[in-house]
């Protein structure tokens, strides 16, 4: 039998504490502004930054949001599968929830252990009504086939919900197909670390849904996108989507780096926050998320979006993941590297690289074919569960990957692509 070995000052057992405490647990009245919590973001726009959340304003950015996003009411089971650790496992797995009164499942496995339906056996075993998960999740559970899904009884959900990057209409489809049944509305949410709460998101019932947008902002929110210059563009025009309202859940600095903090966020547009993503807004006013600014590529003068590469490539019916980014070339300045992951059953072959290029040349046009096709079992991400794209690119560059690595999930995914260039 396996024993814990407990040191005398550092470990405690639950038990006997419980002797010296009281079951009443009085609350401790603070400032708003008081320091709530440290966040340090998931790396995957460099190093890390610790962002700092205050406690009125953080509080009433998430129960606001819990209560209208997702509709909750007394009788839910809510379930967000974020790990507890990171800003969407804080602010929806814990605070707006228990703000709320909500009953919240917390799972910390693995989605594919014993199986690939351990999600579904949750839903199915403990009724779960809302379900808010990661497009990177979804995309693995396309790539395990829909006969894991097919086992089990969904039909307690009433609300889906995607967060952590932005989600392909593809792959917004099958959710709502498959997990859905065809009959829950999908809220599609932005925000980030340094948000703490939803931003742009559709109201169920009340906004119109868009497979692949984000739709609308919040109440109070005003988000913009603007050129280079600042000035704000037309429908349809892609450029970088900044927010020109305070709202209540924004971070309120960069642990001990102040400077920094008005460099990154505010020094761009003189009263604005930069979100760092690129955007564009169709002539409904519906909001697109396009990804990082970093990841738009430059390809012979065209500027090109890597999502909208990457929604080409996931709507090859073989392929259920792609992460795309950029390399250097002489000629146009820079070529295009796509890392692919293929369902179950499907072969990588030469032929299906090719059959790829074309598949992306017709949806986008032949400046979007990417000049190199390759394929992976499966791509590196934070544990927060995005793709860390900067990795990506060090390995497409044939440069040896020095990047701060400290949030990557799976360090055998990163061992086993660096290899595959050797």
């Amino acid at each position: 039998m396996w024993m814990t070995h407990m040191e005398e000052g550092r470990d405690v057992w639950w038990y006997r504490e419980l002797e010296y405490v009281d079951a009443n647990c009085p609350p401790t009245s603070l400032d708003s502004e008081h320091p709530l919590y440290l966040l340090y973001t998931s790396g995957s726009t460099g190093k890390p930054k610790g962002i700092l959340h205050t406690t009125g304003g953080y509080l009433v950015g998430v129960y606001s949001t819990m209560k209208y996003v997702f509709d909750i009411r007394d009788e839910d089971i809510f379930w967000c599968t974020a790990d507890v650790g990171w800003v969407t496992g804080h602010s929806y797995i814990v605070y707006g929830p228990l703000a709320n009164g909500a009953t919240t499942v917390m799972y910390e496995g693995a989605p594919n252990w014993p199986e690939p339906d351990r999600f579904w056996k949750i839903i199915e075993e403990y009724r779960v009504n809302i379900l808010y998960t990661a497009p990177t999740a979804i995309r693995a559970f396309i790539r395990w086939g829909d006969d894991w899904v097919a086992k089990h009884d969904l039909s307690s959900l009433r609300l889906l919900g995607t967060v952590g990057e932005p989600i392909n209409p593809e792959v917004w489809m099958w959710y709502h197909k498959n997990i859905g049944g065809g009959r829950c509305p999908i809220v599609d949410t932005w925000w980030q670390t340094e948000t703490g709460s939803i931003l742009i998101t559709p109201l169920p019932g009340a906004i119109p849904t868009k497979p692949g947008s984000a739709t609308l902002p919040f109440f109070g929110v005003e988000p913009a996108i603007v050129d280079e210059k600042g000035h704000e563009v037309g429908p349809n025009v892609g450029g970088k989507l900044i927010l020109r309202r305070p709202w209540p859940a924004m971070l309120r600095t960069i642990y001990g780096d102040k400077a920094r903090y008005r460099q990154q966020y505010w020094s761009e547009f003189k009263g604005n926050y930069l979100t760092g993503d690129g955007a564009r807004r169709d002539e409904d006013g519906y909001f697109w998320i396009v990804g990082r600014i970093d990841d738009v590529l430059n390809v012979a003068g065209h500027r090109l979006g890597t999502s909208e590469i990457e929604s080409a490539l996931v709507s090859h019916p073989g392929v259920a993941e792609a992460a795309v980014v950029s390399r250097p070339d002489e000629l146009k300045g820079q070529g295009v590297v796509a890392f692919v992951t293929l369902k179950t059953g499907i072969d990588p072959t030469r032929g299906l690289q090719a059959e790829l290029r074309d598949h992306v040349g017709t949806h986008i046009g032949a400046i979007a074919k990417p000049d190199e096709v390759r394929f992976a079992e499966a791509l590196p991400k934070t544990r927060s569960g995005k793709i860390m794209r900067r990795l990506l690119k060090e390995i497409a560059s044939g440069a040896k990957v020095t990047g701060d690595t400290t949030t990557l999930e799976d360090f055998g995914v990163l061992a086993k692509l660096s290899d595959s260039e050797e």
